[in-house]
């Protein structure tokens, strides 16, 4: 489970260090691979390897020619890229990637329990302010799902 934020930064060549705690839980997995895409939000978003087949898999079973599937593959298929983890901890986030989340310098890795969001910096504060900034109608959806 991916819990947790952390910051780091991002090099001209546009590599960034996978936090220790997201290495740690691929190599309990035995790979060394995250499958990094477009997310619906201005950032990244980031599988291991595993969960990225489990998530393909299902998208395989649903109506092919659902408008709202089709979207779903056009938008978050289409840009996955397999990012392997160096041998320093770092990855390669492709220019174009980078380019859909504005990300520079500054890089927030964000825990979502069965994956991973890559935010820039100030991205990152605007959305995390929003949601503290929602937080009664977060706790009322929450009751609703019966957490």
């Amino acid at each position: 489970m991916f819990r947790g934020r952390f910051d780091t930064t991002m090099d001209a060549k546009g590599r960034t260090s996978l936090p220790a705690r997201f290495r740690e839980i691929l190599t309990t997995s035995g790979d060394n691979r995250l499958v990094v895409t477009t997310s619906l939000e201005p950032c990244l978003v980031a599988y291991p390897y595993s969960g990225w087949c489990e998530f393909e898999k299902k998208l395989a079973t649903l109506p092919a020619f659902d408008p709202n599937v089709v979207a779903i593959k056009r938008l978050y298929v289409s840009s996955a890229v397999e990012c392997p983890v160096d041998s320093h901890g770092r990855i390669l986030i492709p220019p174009v990637l980078r380019g859909f989340a504005d990300i520079e310098k500054t890089v927030v890795w964000s825990g979502m329990v069965g994956h991973i969001e890559i935010w820039d910096g100030s991205r990152w504060n605007e959305a995390f302010s929003q949601a503290q900034k929602d937080a009664a109608g977060l706790a009322k959806s929450l009751a609703e799902l019966g957490l």
